[in-house]
């Protein structure tokens, strides 16, 4: 409890007084995401810890295998602070990466394997790494190839591959752990560094980096899973992102902290979801975006035992998975600047389904502002959810500027997120009722439109275009364009748009998934772009498909 004892610049840092308080009381955990593997290899060794494709990873050999690969980083040349960016899926291999850059004191920049050049080249702008993990696995897509190219591009002088063969100015990570032995010193670094760098879904196309620290970022999952009675033994599934904030919590940090097992899916299906359920006895399921209303419909749920299932938790959802399986479900709502709020599985109905709950951490405040202000809403009105806390933003990395925008002058982070405070059977909770920015979360990828208008507006077809969230019954939001043609030129076709946007960089997820013809686009009273005007218009038009509570 003595600071950061290797401060990384741009990164702002709780200060001693703030620090000392969240420890002493309970909200911060002094100690390291990687101790407290090498506590868990050494006290459960034999205890299961992550299962994939029926290959079991216990504590003992995650955390052998984890310092073997450290060992490996170190020995390549990386340092302590250096950064690695990740595009990696949801595998064991990831697990050993990622928990043997933190013994190597080596921080984790959490892409996802569907970025390419533009978010790519965005993220080694504003984090300059020395290192980047993939897979050679990753599908159709080839993503050892993309490190390559974007590892000359960017002069990134380190690309590790997972399974890779030896190809040329790569790593395979095999190499890296041929030695097998266990680190020798422990890398200078406590618990109030900098353990990963996270991403956030945003209203513009700049990357908005997220500090996370070992001691709140282990307190913040303690306090979120203990709503749960999650123990020691529990089994978890997971066939999400691993390198997400939520597959990062409810995954990796979880299984570490509880001694739980965690099942991992690296393609989704689902009647091999139910089938894992029934043969690994899982306890939790956490689920997101279009898997929800894929549970809830799946027809042969009455085929599988999901008697050992206690509770499922959802970002939408609970209502048609509880009535299709049987099993208590929450709505939840988590941010990666660091708030969670959840329900309880104690909790009527009437909470779990029809709120997202309450913060998790007693130090959690909340408050619902108007837009644009500091003034506090009235009763029942609907505000702009803003917060503080032992795990909140005080600063996006290098971004002084972004974070005072984001940020009240009491230091509460202005989430976009518009919420409205209910009283349910004696207990607080918040019901989400949309978004103030102009972000879009496709199935639990949150991005901006700034930079796909700007590429937009690169098409030779196209005077000027425009993009907004549509409702989508699966994946509760998708990108719809609204687009001015040149005079005499033909607006391109969905598909046209997609390959023009693909061939710049572009990520597929980011893709307008319609078009709309339009003359002029509305205009406040102010004359401002009016986005809402626009959201209307296609939500009207679709008839409001929303995901359904």
């Amino acid at each position: 409890m003595t600071g950061p004892r290797l401060p990384l610049e741009g990164v702002v840092y709780a200060d001693a007084a703030m620090a000392a308080r969240y420890f002493a009381q309970g909200a911060w955990i002094d100690r390291k995401i990687d101790d407290q593997l090498r506590a868990r290899g050494e006290g459960n060794p034999q205890d299961p810890a992550f299962i994939c494709d029926d290959d079991v990873l216990t504590f003992g050999e995650l955390d052998r295998r984890a310092d073997a690969l450290a060992n490996g980083l170190l020995q390549s040349g990386l340092k302590v602070n250096d950064r690695a960016l990740f595009q990696m899926g949801t595998t064991l291999d990831t697990v050993i990466a990622f928990f043997g850059c933190l013994k190597a004191g080596v921080i984790p920049v959490c892409t996802i394997p569907q970025y390419r050049e533009l978010e790519i080249d965005q993220l080694a702008t504003l984090t300059r790494p020395s290192a980047y993990f993939v897979q050679s696995d990753g599908g159709s897509f080839d993503l050892v190839g993309f490190a390559k190219h974007m590892a000359r591009r960017r002069s990134i002088p380190r690309v590790f591959v997972a399974g890779g063969r030896g190809e040329p100015d790569t790593i395979g990570m095999s190499e890296l752990s041929n030695s097998g032995d266990r680190m020798r010193r422990a890398v200078p670094t406590g618990s109030e560094d900098v353990a990963v760098l996270q991403l956030s879904g945003g209203s513009t196309g700049i990357p908005k980096i997220i500090p996370r620290f070992h001691a709140e970022y282990m307190g913040h999952v303690r306090l979120w899973c203990d709503r749960y009675r999650m123990r020691t033994g529990d089994v978890g599934i997971w066939a999400l992102p691993l390198m997400h904030n939520a597959g990062m919590m409810f995954a990796l940090l979880r299984t570490v902290i509880y001694g739980c097992t965690t099942v991992l899916m690296p393609r989704w299906d689902p009647a091999r979801f139910f089938a894992l359920i029934e043969r690994w006895r899982v306890n939790h399921a956490f689920t997101i975006g279009p898997h929800a209303p894929a549970i809830a419909a799946f027809q042969d749920i009455g085929k599988f035992d999901l008697s050992s299932l206690r509770f499922f938790f959802t970002l939408q959802g609970a209502s048609a998975i509880e009535r299709a399986t049987g099993v208590r479900a929450t709505n939840m709502f988590g941010i990666t600047e660091g708030l969670v709020l959840t329900s309880t599985l104690d909790d009527p109905p009437s909470l779990r389904h029809g709120t997202v709950g309450a913060p998790c951490s007693d130090f959690d405040e909340v408050r619902l502002l108007r837009p644009d202000s500091e003034d506090e809403v009235g009763p029942g009105e609907v505000g702009e959810l803003c917060f503080r806390g032992p795990s909140s933003l005080r600063g996006y990395f290098a971004a002084p500027e972004l974070s005072a925008e984001c940020l009240t002058s009491l230091g509460f982070f202005r989430s976009a997120d518009m919420v409205r405070r209910v009283e349910l059977d004696g207990r607080v909770a918040y019901a989400f009722e949309g978004r103030t920015r102009d972000n879009i979360n496709r199935g639990g990828e949150k991005f901006g439109t700034e930079d796909i208008e700007r590429l937009i507006a690169l098409h030779p077809d196209i005077a000027d275009g425009k993009v907004v969230a549509m409702p989508d019954e699966v994946y509760g939001e998708k990108a719809c364009a609204f687009l001015i043609q040149k005079p005499g030129r033909p607006l391109p076709s969905v598909e046209g748009l997609g390959l023009f946007l693909l061939e710049r960089g572009l990520a597929k997820f980011k893709l307008p998934e319609r078009i709309e013809p339009i003359d002029a686009f509305p205009t406040t009273r102010v004359g401002k772009l009016d986005r809402a005007a626009l959201r209307t218009v296609i939500a009207d038009r679709l008839g409001d498909k929303k995901v359904k509570l």
